[in-house]
């Protein structure tokens, strides 16, 4: 759900971003440069083992929604899809990961390797677009 106050059609209309330049002191430097909000998919597995199994299959070629639905262990089974998330909601080493992804597409993703490790488990991550 949206944060801001509705706006709806205008939302790419405000500079500057609602609040991005003001209250963000910790994380101004390096961060800043990605926008606001990223298009995350992500593959999570709670062991080791099998986020590196994952990973083969990517290298190898196949789609990261394919590799996604079958080894992502957690909602986001539609081909590991999590939709726009805007800086401030994800926890800090994925957020800081996903936005120092650029942009791609399943068929040729960029994505985190080596795999993330956060509390839910290990993350592969990928970013289909940044606002």
């Amino acid at each position: 759900m949206p944060k801001g106050k509705g706006g709806g059609g205008a939302k790419g209309g405000a500079k500057g971003g609602k609040g991005g330049d003001k209250g963000d002191g910790e994380t101004s430097g390096k961060t800043k440069k990605g926008g606001n909000s990223v298009k995350v998919r992500h593959i999570l597995c709670e062991k080791h083992s099998k986020c590196m199994e994952a990973m083969e299959k990517l290298q190898s070629g196949m789609k990261f929604n394919e590799v996604a639905s079958q080894y992502s262990e957690d909602k986001a089974r539609q081909g590991g899809d999590l939709g726009w998330m805007i800086r401030g909601s994800m926890v800090g080493p994925f957020q800081d990961a996903a936005f120092e992804l650029q942009p791609s597409t399943v068929d040729k993703p960029v994505y985190t390797d080596p795999p993330v490790k956060t509390k839910f488990g290990y993350h592969i991550i990928m970013i289909e677009g940044k606002k």
